[in-house]
């Protein structure tokens, strides 16, 4: 891809891969430039987001960005708390992430999926003034969904490795599914 390309996909709106009732619903906070010049979300070749998933046992095998449309049948889906495409998540402004939360709360109602699962624990605190949350369940629950806050797959997140990372993914997996009775029920 030419940086041509990438700056033409600033502010580009991708679309959502959602269906009612999933299992559990991603939620990325926006979509990078790679990801809005290709139409393929968590598309940028340094993001961990298809690996983890199938590490942390989501999927049978390693998807691509391309086959995005094949987690609907695993009951997953993908949306992002603020909608435009930029090049780094620290252009979106704080009223971004609150605006984002108010109509992802909407979505969540209407889509009605299990478990929200935000991608960033920060932009999770900032679109639902949750200052103190962690990565884990949270009690609060979003339109009727129990929420989950997972690190952000970004291959900025140095914090995190695909192995730690499939494993925080695991656990909501194993919520998701029924496999952990305390964290399904919290």
């Amino acid at each position: 891809m030419t940086p041509e390309e990438l700056l033409a996909a600033r502010d580009r709106i991708v679309p959502d891969v959602v269906a009612g009732g999933l299992r559990v619903l991603f939620c990325g906070i926006n979509p990078s430039l790679t990801t809005a010049a290709t139409g393929f979300h968590f598309a940028h070749p340094g993001n961990r987001f298809w690996p983890v998933l199938h590490l942390s046992g989501f999927t049978p095998g390693r998807l691509k960005p391309s086959d995005q449309g094949e987690l609907l049948g695993y009951g997953l889906g993908i949306t992002n708390v603020v909608a435009r495409a930029s090049a780094r998540a620290d252009e979106l402004s704080a009223a971004e992430f609150r605006e984002g939360g108010r109509i992802l709360t909407a979505k969540v109602a209407h889509l009605e999926p299990q478990w929200l699962a935000v991608v960033g624990v920060t932009a999770y605190r900032t679109a639902f003034g949750e200052r103190r949350a962690q990565i884990g369940p949270q009690e609060r629950r979003i339109g009727g969904a129990r929420v989950w806050a997972l690190p952000n797959p970004s291959g900025l997140n140095a914090h995190w490795t695909v192995r730690t990372m499939a494993e925080e993914y695991g656990r909501l997996r194993a919520a998701a599914s029924g496999d952990s009775p305390s964290l399904a029920d919290s």
